[in-house]
């Protein structure tokens, strides 16, 4: 297969080369650290798989540079505020080319859906701690697991063979006929985890954990019952594996951790917002949720001010 990947972050990095490692060819547009990726290519520092080095087929600044259209576009990129992600698409796409996301939080997917209804869209969703150290460097400390579907549900002989490629690449790779369920299932951590480091001041989630169990599994039950509401009724032991995952993995700096120390919008809005808008549209209760929000605004509202 032929593979595109938009964005050498931690997680474009590392899902566009276990593509690389199960045979196919992976180019990628790379902006900030366009000139080390073209020069070194990514040095991956894995504790699961071992280190290895990706060297990727082509680097751009633009998927509008390369001359053949992918098979497979793999948007790696977060939801946040000033990503353009269709402006990021627009120029890559062939009429059969398959978008996969691979972001974190709620109701991503649509504004791609409907700005590009001819393609197949694929909804990815990753189970990993992994973290990008600097430009050309990626450290994966623990798991890896991804979740793939079919936007909004289903799951196409497309998606099976991507799944098949990282399943050959040595990971854990599964499909999901609803990922909208799963995304819901993956929120319960993010969403507790996320926003609580970075208020907390930069506490691990060891850290966390150890001091406000309780709190994280009255944001996480929220989730849950948002879910619920919504159709997406989740397993009865969702918050105990969450917790009991957090346990067994090292300590770990979550994304919007890492976003707000560097000064980068935060998931915000993709994670904790939507949510929250979901929970108030439904007649759910979500105290710790719409405080969290709240305290996550000002937060953001504080960094600006720094900033600018």
């Amino acid at each position: 297969m032929n593979i595109l990947v938009i964005g050498t972050g931690a997680i474009g990095s590392f899902y566009g080369s276990l593509l690389t490692r199960s045979g196919h060819t992976v180019s990628v547009v790379a902006r900030s650290d366009y000139e080390t990726v073209k020069q070194h290519g990514i040095a991956i520092n894995s504790a699961p798989l071992g280190d290895y080095h990706f060297q990727p087929a082509r680097v751009v600044r633009s998927g509008a540079e390369l001359a053949e259209k992918p098979d497979y576009v793999l948007l790696c990129v977060k939801v946040v505020k000033g990503a353009d992600r269709i402006g990021l698409l627009k120029d890559v796409l062939g009429e059969d080319t398959r978008i996969v996301l691979i972001s974190n939080g709620i109701d991503i997917e649509n504004e791609i859906a409907e700005a590009f209804p001819g393609h197949e869209l694929i909804s990815g969703l990753a189970f990993i701690c992994v973290t990008r150290t600097e430009p050309g460097k990626v450290w994966h400390q623990a798991y890896g697991r991804l979740v793939l579907g079919n936007y909004p549900q289903g799951v196409s002989d497309s998606t099976r063979a991507l799944c098949d490629a990282y399943k050959r690449a040595g990971i854990s790779c599964a499909t999901s006929e609803n990922i909208t369920t799963a995304r819901w299932q993956k929120c319960v951590w993010n969403a507790a985890f996320n926003p609580i480091s970075v208020l907390a001041g930069g506490l691990g989630t060891a850290e966390i954990l150890k001091e406000q169990e309780p709190l994280l599994r009255g944001i996480m039950r929220e989730i849950t019952e948002i879910a619920h509401a919504a159709g997406h009724t989740l397993a009865a032991d969702v918050i105990d594996i969450s917790i009991g995952s957090t346990l067994t993995m090292p300590t770990y700096k979550t994304s919007m951790l890492i976003d707000f120390e560097a000064g980068r919008p935060m998931e915000t809005e993709a994670i904790l917002g939507n949510a929250v808008k979901w929970g108030q549209r439904l007649g759910v209760a979500v105290p710790h949720l719409e405080t969290l929000y709240g305290l996550m605004k000002l937060r953001e509202r504080s960094m600006n001010r720094l900033l600018s």
